[in-house]
C-alpha cells in the first residue's frame, strides 16, 4: 500500500486484505484495474460496493453532503426568486406613484406605463418558469439522493453471504415484537444452528462451509412465510422472528425447516453429491413465555442447547425444559 501511495486507512486496509487473502476474485480484478497509482475516491467506490456494512460513515458523509448542496442550491433559487419579486414589486410601486402624481393622464403615457408593467410582467412570468424548471430537476436530483438512501438503508439491514437479514435488522425486528401485546400472545422466536459446522469448515475449507451456510439460508427463507422476519443472526446461527401463530403451528415451522436441511443440504456444500447430510439444531421459544426482547432470545437459545445436548438434529420448545436456572453449561455448544 505504502509503495502504491495507499493511505492507511481502515477501509483502505480492508481493501488490501481481502485481496491478499484471495477470497473475491472480482474485488481482485477491480483494484488491479485501478493501476498502480489508484485514487482514494475510487478505492472509496470499491469500500462502498463490497463492505457497505463497514464503511457506514463514508456513506453518510456522502449522502449528507449532497443533501446539504442541494439544500443550498435550492435556498439559492428561492432568493433569486425573492429578488425578482422586489424588483417587479417595486416596478408596479413606481407606475401607480407615477399615476397618481399626474393631473392630466394622456393616452402616451398610459400607454408607456402599459408597456413597462407588460414588459415586467412577462419577464416574470418567464422567470417563474425557469424557477419551476429548476425545480423540478432539484426534486428529481433529491429523490435520486432518496433512493440512494434507500438502497443503502436495504444493504446495511442485509447480510451480505446469505441476503438474510443481518443482526441489526433482526435486534430492530424482534424489539418492536414487544412493542404491542397482541403481537407477543401469537409471537415466537425460531433459532437454528448448523450441528458440528467448525468440523465441517476444519475438514472441507472456509469456502464450502460459506456453501452450506448459504444453502440453509435459501431453505428457512423459503420455508418462512413473506411475513416473518429471517435472519443470519451471526456465523452459522439463523432466527426466524414469528407473528400471529400458536406453539404447535411454531414446533411445525421448527421441524419443517429441520427436515429440509437434512434433505436437501449435503455435507459438501453440492446440493445433489454424496457425503453425508448437514443438520440443525433448532429452539424456540413463545414470545408470551418471556419479559423482553432480550429474555425471549435467551430462552429460545437454552431451548436450541437442549436440542444439541440431547443429540442435535432435533427441534425443542423452551416451554417443554426443565429448569434450566441450575445449569451453567448451557452455552458449551457455542463452542462447536
Amino acid at each position: 500500500m505504502r509503495a502504491m501511495g495507499v493511505m492507511g486507512t481502515p477501509r483502505n486496509y480492508e481493501i488490501y486484505y481481502e485481496v491478499f487473502a484471495g477470497s473475491n476474485q472480482e474485488l481482485n480484478a477491480e483494484l488491479g484495474a485501478l493501476g498502480s497509482r489508484p485514487r482514494q475516491e475510487d478505492l472509496d467506490r470499491l469500500s462502498i460496493k463490497y463492505f457497505i456494512q463497514t464503511s457506514n460513515q463514508l456513506f453518510v458523509d456522502n449522502v449528507r453532503d449532497q443533501i446539504a448542496n442541494k439544500v443550498e442550491e435550492v435556498m439559492i433559487l428561492f432568493e433569486r426568486e425573492r429578488i425578482q419579486l422586489e424588483r417587479y414589486g417595486s416596478i408596479l410601486s413606481q407606475s401607480s406613484d407615477g399615476l397618481k402624481k399626474r393631473e392630466i393622464v394622456t393616452q402616451e403615457i398610459l400607454q408607456r406605463i402599459s408597456g413597462i408593467m407588460a414588459s415586467a410582467t412577462d419577464s416574470k412570468i418567464e422567470q417563474g418558469k425557469q424557477l419551476v424548471t429548476h425545480m423540478i430537476d432539484k426534486s428529481a436530483e433529491l429523490e435520486e439522493v432518496k433512493s440512494k438512501l434507500e438502497e443503502y438503508k436495504k444493504l446495511a439491514d442485509t447480510d451480505p453471504m446469505t441476503q438474510l437479514c443481518n443482526r441489526r435488522a433482526f435486534d430492530r425486528s424482534i424489539a418492536h415484537l414487544y412493542d404491542d401485546p397482541k403481537k407477543v400472545m401469537y409471537g415466537a422466536l425460531v433459532l437454528a444452528d448448523i450441528d458440528r459446522f467448525k468440523q465441517i469448515n476444519d475438514r472441507y475449507g472456509h469456502p464450502v462451509g460459506d456453501k452450506i451456510i448459504q444453502h440453509v439460508a435459501s431453505i428457512i427463507r423459503t420455508t418462512a412465510s413473506a411475513d416473518m422476519v429471517v435472519a443470519r443472526t451471526g456465523g452459522e446461527q439463523f432466527a426466524v422472528i414469528i407473528h400471529g401463530m400458536k406453539e404447535a403451528a411454531v414446533t411445525e415451522l421448527a421441524e419443517t425447516i429441520r427436515k429440509a436441511v437434512e434433505r436437501l443440504v449435503p455435507i459438501n456444500g453440492h446440493v445433489g453429491s454424496q457425503g453425508g447430510a448437514v443438520t440443525v439444531s433448532i429452539g424456540a421459544c413463545m414470545a408470551a413465555l418471556a419479559d423482553s426482547a432480550d429474555d425471549l432470545y435467551t430462552k429460545a437459545d437454552r431451548a436450541l442447547y437442549m436440542s444439541k445436548a440431547n443429540g442435535r438434529n432435533q427441534s425443542t420448545q423452551f416451554s417443554a425444559l426443565p429448569d434450566l436456572k441450575s445449569s451453567k453449561n448451557w452455552l458449551l455448544y457455542k463452542g462447536e
